[in-house]
């Protein structure tokens, strides 16, 4: 199809950028992510990587120039690479960088797959470098496993980014020896404020951190240094003084930062959702099944258009979700 004109929302914000939940599933459990027993979507029900593939180069036609490929834990999906490989050769020819985010379990076997297919930069999620605690948060995650897998993509010369959800009574006494592992081993680390998506098996306000609270602590131990790097996504970043770590922070409750949102996320079913905190979607499975690119490329417009101007998070104590739908629905 002929290249169409680039996606802009009635805010004026170009959308440059694109995450695509590649299944649902995930090897682990975290506590402030997943209940303990989830039902997952019937394999039936999920949008074929050829399809997924087809949408995604859609996007890219029309101005898309990130893509991050999540989950879920996406490499559990079977030939998850194989897309990676696709999306992989339009690097250079209108993307710009085509990302991965993932729990790194299954790194090992991975990392190289990932490298020759194109994939320069990673993010881990990793809350923990404690094993007991790491098993913990994880309900039953081997943080060994998940160590040996950061080693090996950076062995095969893919940059990590250690993403930190912060939390209360779990893990915010450990931030400091976090970012000060990150420093030793030469990753970038961003943290992230816990966000109130689907229902979870705990009160998320006992578990919101603060990140304003996180950035005085670490400040009195780090010479941080405001960093103006943009990596596409919401973080604002400090360099931590004296070494190659940059320390991002996400905060969606104490730092909104949707006026500047340039983001869009389709799930693994095929629905596109263009706010994290708002149920208005686009069904683009049912677009390219009925007809073709040219009904996607409609779906598109009618998405766009309807993208909402903020999220409206809210973790105090007894609050419903914003949203019914897991972070790994829509793409961690």
């Amino acid at each position: 199809m002929p290249n169409s004109p680039a996606l802009i929302d009635r805010h004026g914000r170009t959308i440059r950028y694109l995450r695509v939940s590649v299944t649902d599933r995930c090897d682990l459990r975290c506590r402030y992510c997943m209940a303990e027993k989830m039902s997952f979507l019937p394999r039936s029900a999920l949008l074929s990587l050829d399809e997924m593939a087809l949408i995604a180069e859609r996007f890219i036609e029309r101005g898309v120039s990130k893509i991050r490929l999540t989950g879920g834990e996406p490499l559990v999906r079977r030939d998850a690479i194989d897309l990676v490989r696709r999306l992989g050769r339009h690097v250079g020819t209108g993307l710009d960088e085509l990302t991965m985010t993932t729990n790194g379990t299954r790194l090992v076997e991975h990392a190289g797959a990932l490298a020759d297919a194109g994939v320069r930069r990673i993010n881990v999620s990793l809350d923990s470098i404690d094993p007991d605690r790491f098993r913990h948060i994880t309900r039953h995650g081997d943080l060994r496993q998940v160590l040996a897998g950061i080693r090996a993509a950076t062995a095969a010369g893919i940059a990590v980014k250690i993403n930190t959800v912060a939390l209360k009574g779990l893990n915010e006494d450990e931030l400091p020896a976090i970012l000060a592992w990150t420093v030793a081993e030469g990753h970038d680390l961003t943290l992230i404020e816990t966000m109130p998506l689907g229902a979870i098996d705990e009160d998320r306000a006992d578990r919101f951190v603060p990140l304003t609270r996180v950035f005085d602590t670490l400040a009195q131990r780090f010479a941080l240094v405001r960093n103006a790097h943009d990596s596409g996504g919401p973080a604002r970043y400090w360099q931590v003084d004296g070494s190659s770590t940059r320390l991002g922070l996400i905060s969606p409750l104490t730092g909104n930062f949707c006026q500047g949102c340039n983001r869009v996320r389709l799930t693994t079913e095929g629905m596109l959702y263009t706010c994290l905190g708002h149920d208005d979607s686009v069904d683009l499975k049912a677009a390219i099944r009925s007809g073709g690119l040219a009904a996607v490329d409609a779906a598109l417009d009618e998405a766009i258009a309807a993208k909402p101007a903020a999220h409206d998070f809210n973790v105090e104590a007894g609050a419903a979700p914003a949203v019914s739908r897991h972070m790994s629905v829509t793409g961690g």
